[in-house]
């Protein structure tokens, strides 16, 4: 195991032919770890744009979004993914399932310790599961901007001990602090390869089902702690019409007093989610748009197979 700091250089870093040129790198990583540990904010820290959505409530993620990063000497394709947890529902077992089908099919595994918060079972249940993987495996300490260097080097240590890894590399996504080291780490493990996707794709997903994570996004700001894994979003039609990019979608919750709250007194709070979600669309698709928004009850969604497929689970 090494741990990364600025002046290492990462494994594979070197390898080449004569002059000092590696070989083009090309593949798959992906970070995972307890909800909450930071992955989504991590992911769109290192693309350098807004891909995948993030919260203070855990299991926010709930698609798997694909991150092209494009390199002079390689191509880094993040895979985001939900939380690994203890499911309550069967939405929460059909995201772990997610979850564990991509471990397979990465070739590098960050897995995601928050700085701020103690190695717990949850980080050494992950650590255990992944050891059976033939990925490579990494160490991430993410929100290193929240703690100080007593606590980030006693987290560092901990995190070590918690299992063989290739590498611990200590990062925060808010103040940028080894992002960039993290992603000469991550490629250096990366297989030869060509390139796998133009340079001008920065990611694979259908621009409905990124509109349909932003509003869900907006929608989850201020609600209660209960109501974030009710809401679902479904983007029912996207039509261009002269300069403007009309959207309908429709806010999904499992109960009507829910859609009350999602609602808000006269409107106001469907309108306050509207106004940011549309603020976000606008600079994901760079072009005004028009987002209309209805909320509807799918009655306990989360358990329903046949309302799961619906919804896209």
């Amino acid at each position: 195991m090494t741990r990364r700091d600025e002046s290492a250089q990462p494994e594979g870093a070197a390898l080449g032919a004569a002059g000092g040129d590696r070989p083009y790198r090309a593949g798959f990583a992906c970070f995972v770890g307890r909800p909450n540990a930071g992955k989504s904010t991590l992911t769109n820290a290192i693309v350098g744009q807004k891909i995948a959505i993030t919260s203070n409530k855990p299991q926010t993620t709930r698609h798997v979004i694909r991150a092209v990063l494009h390199r002079p000497d390689s191509q880094l394709v993040l895979v985001d993914t939900p939380g690994l947890h203890r499911p309550r529902t069967l939405l929460g077992e059909r995201l772990n399932d997610l979850v564990r089908s991509t471990w397979s099919e990465v070739d590098v595994i960050g897995l995601c310790v928050p700085a701020n918060e103690p190695v717990g079972r949850g980080d050494r249940f992950i650590t255990g599961e992944l050891a059976e993987l033939k990925a490579t495996v990494l160490a991430v300490v993410t929100k290193t901007d929240l703690v100080d260097k007593k606590r980030l080097a006693e987290q560092l240590l901990a995190v070590s001990e918690m299992g063989e890894f290739a590498d611990v590399v200590p990062v925060s996504a808010v103040s940028g602090h080894q992002v960039d080291t993290l992603v000469e780490v991550m490629t250096g493990y990366l297989p030869p390869s060509p390139q796998l996707y133009p340079d001008d794709m920065l990611t694979e997903d259908p621009e409905q089902v990124l509109v349909a994570e932003l509003v869900r996004e907006a929608a989850l700001e201020g609600v209660r702690d209960e109501l974030p894994h009710s809401i679902a979003v479904i983007v029912e039609e996207m039509i261009p019409e002269g300069q403007v990019m009309k959207i309908y979608a429709d806010v999904y919750v499992e109960r009507p007093s829910q859609k009350a709250i999602v609602i808000g007194h006269r409107g106001s709070r469907l309108k306050d989610v509207g106004t940011r979600a549309r603020r976000q669309i606008e600079e994901l698709l760079g072009t005004r748009v028009y987002l209309d928004l209805h909320v509807r009850v799918a009655k306990d969604w989360q358990r329903d197979p046949k309302q799961l497929r619906r919804l896209g689970f």
